[in-house]
């Protein structure tokens, strides 16, 4: 790397076990791993083995951000942190993506990554302020809430500070304990548990500058103009299928004066992201999942309460996803009717939910360990396996088993997803997403809602430039598929690499043209503009296939057992796809030539997803038989070192 552009040049190493902190320079990555998930899987592969835990000292966990953080009109500002994950079953590598202003304080700190191994003796905290870093002792803060651990950091070292902490359910290692970083971002896979086990209970960042530097700094604002002027006007997703939580989003705050629009750091336009007061003053994020986790949105409307904001803001002060938390609700509603759990018997109130005082002492007794609370905190498929047989069927056909919470965007509705979910150890959202957003935005061309732009012809015109045929968006036909989740892949491990927000990237498209189909290249001008390395939107999507097949091969390394492992949950081959009790019951789908088809009552055949993998193999590079990925696919994407170590572990033949 001739300059360093775009990053700040080193990242941090730090042993908790042997309190030592070293600086590492980031030129031996960003070459080939750009950055993100690319240099947090190089850096697992080359320091982890295999037989490490989740909870081990060896264990790293990896904070790293991209070289556009620290930009503003990016939405390029977002942070992955990555390790082995106690929340998946069995464990494996795996990660989270976080939003907010942290990554890029991260970077005007003077780091581009952090890496945290060891197990410190007493609890600890890590200080970052302009290039100098110290551990701090920590007692103080252990056993306190990831927001008051905030405000207690922040009065201690300046208001300017950006803190990423746990909550007590981190300290006591609930598998599904996330990390509550600043402006309320937060990230899943149990990542907090880790830290937990570390005795790291935060870690803050400091600076006095916001300083980054582009290559091209004259390019690069006029791309973002560019951005801009692609963005304006543009709605939001959560129209569509979505409208019932239309009330929850900052599109209708004359719905709810309680919601303020609010951005991630470096966002030009920003999202569906909110704060939401309540009544009592207390103030948090609103958006997605933590908004409606806890509320039935169809009945706040016209009829509004805070208890959904507090049981999201309460799982946040104990460090809680509020995805795994939705899911054990869910079951444990459905093993209370079946008569397998009562009040008594578990000492939670589940014949009042919906209620604050279930939801408290649900969030109180998990992140405690205190009586079922314990069982509880081991994530829902453990807890079933403890209640026995009766407790484990109301899991049955809603549940994705690698990681106990929903199944979302399934392959019975999307087909192309079921590609996705089989080779990833977690459901990969980002590439969900790129799936459904264009979708639902047809959905509301079929439906005449105003404004809407993404008609049949759109949609097949963004198919072939973005998936690489129109039958990739056709779900009609298992044709188009395999290419389609590759290219996919591919342009999202870019993505993951650059730290782009999933919910503004890639634009596919665009209300204000003349086609309404977006620029493939605008990802790789912005990356040449800032780091000042030019290429071509093939070469830079080969990075992105070079860091998927290095997660792929962390994978075979760790346990996953190839074509064995690729597959779904047999209710996907097996149980129809049921009715909704959305806006679009039927699952409405583009099939052919503008023809809408109805994807309700359909599985997944299991002939053509067969031989729908064959050919997504066969584009990968892979062998047919056993889903390894060829040694000479690794060399050509520049993995040599990857390739030797291959032949060390046999990918645990």
């Amino acid at each position: 790397m001739s300059n360093t552009y775009g990053y700040a040049g080193s990242i941090l190493q730090v042993d908790l076990s042997q309190g030592d902190l070293v600086s590492l320079p980031t030129k031996e990555y960003a070459d080939r791993f750009v950055g993100g998930r690319g240099f947090a899987a190089k850096i697992y592969w080359d320091s982890s083995a295999p037989e490490h835990k989740a909870y081990d000292p060896q264990n790293r966990l990896i904070f790293a951000n991209g070289p556009l953080a620290g930009f503003p009109g990016l939405a390029g500002s977002r942070w992955q942190v990555c390790g082995k994950s106690p929340g998946i079953i069995p464990e494996f590598f795996s990660y989270a993506n976080f939003g907010g202003s942290w990554g890029a304080w991260l970077k005007f700190a003077g780091y581009d990554a952090v890496i945290i191994e060891g197990i410190s003796d007493t609890p600890v905290y890590l200080l970052i302020q302009d290039g100098k870093a110290e551990l701090k002792e920590a007692s103080f803060l252990w056993g306190k809430g990831a927001l008051e651990v905030r405000e207690m950091l922040k009065g201690i070292h300046g208001k300017s500070i950006r803190v990423a902490a746990i909550g007590p359910a981190g300290d006591n290692k609930a598998v599904m304990a996330n990390i509550i970083a600043e402006d309320d971002s937060s990230g899943s896979c149990g990542f907090g548990a880790v830290m937990g086990s570390k005795k790291l209970k935060a870690i803050a960042v400091g600076t006095s500058e916001r300083n980054v530097i582009a290559a091209n700094p004259e390019k690069l604002q006029e791309l973002i103009r560019h951005i801009r002027r692609l963005k304006k006007d543009s709605r939001f997703i959560f129209a569509g299928p979505h409208r019932m939580w239309s009330a929850y989003v900052p599109e209708n705050l004359k719905l709810n004066p309680k919601l303020k629009k609010s951005t991630c750091y470096g966002c030009g336009s920003g999202c569906t992201r909110a704060t939401y007061e309540a009544e009592n003053g207390q103030k948090g994020k609103y958006l997605c999942v933590a908004a409606v986790f806890y509320a039935d949105p169809s009945k706040q409307i016209g009829a509004w309460n805070d208890v959904h904001f507090h049981a999201s803001r309460l799982c946040n002060e104990y460090g809680l996803d509020v995805f795994s938390i939705a899911t054990i609700i869910g079951w444990l509603h459905k093993c209370y009717r079946a008569g397998i759990v009562t009040d008594e018997k578990i000492g939670i109130p589940i014949s009042k939910i919906g209620s604050l005082e279930f939801i408290d002492t649900l969030v109180k007794q998990l992140s405690l360990r205190q009586g079922f609370g314990d069982v509880l905190a081991l994530g829902v498929m453990r807890a079933a396996d403890k209640l026995g047989s009766a407790a484990k069927k109301q899991l049955e056909n809603w549940i994705y088993p690698r990681t106990g919470t929903p199944y979302p965007y399934q392959p019975r509705k999307f087909i192309i997803t079921g590609l996705s979910f089989m080779t990833e150890p977690r459901a990969p959202m980002p590439q969900l997403h790129e799936i459904v957003f264009p979708i639902h935005l047809w959905w509301d061309w079929c439906n005449k809602i105003e404004g809407a732009y993404v008609s049949d012809e759109v949609i097949r015109s963004l198919s072939k430039k973005f998936f690489g045929s129109e039958d990739a968006l056709d779900f009609s036909t298992y044709e188009g598929k395999a290419l389609a989740a590759k290219q996919l892949q591919d342009r999202v491990y870019v993505k993951e690499c650059l730290n782009l927000c999933d919910f503004a990237w890639p634009m596919m498209d665009v209300k204000h043209s003349q086609d309404h189909v977006g620029d493939r290249s605008l990802p790789s001008k912005v990356f040449a503009a800032v780091t000042g390395r030019e290429m071509e939107v093939q070469e830079l999507d080969s990075i992105g296939e070079r860091i998927f097949n290095l997660q792929r091969a962390i994978l075979l390394r760790e346990g996953h057992e190839g074509r064995k492992d690729d597959v779904l949950p047999e209710f996907d081959y097996t149980v129809p796809l049921p009715k909704t009790s959305g806006s679009d019951p039927k699952s409405s789908m583009p099939g052919k030539n503008g023809e809408v088809i109805y994807r309700q009552g359909m599985v997944v055949d299991r002939e053509k997803f067969e031989k729908m993998k064959d050919e997504y193999y066969q584009l990968r590079g892979w062998d047919l038989k056993t889903g390894y990925i060829q040694e000479d696919t690794l060399q050509k994407l520049g993995l040599e070192d990857v390739a030797v170590q291959k032949k060390v572990y046999k990918y645990r033949e």
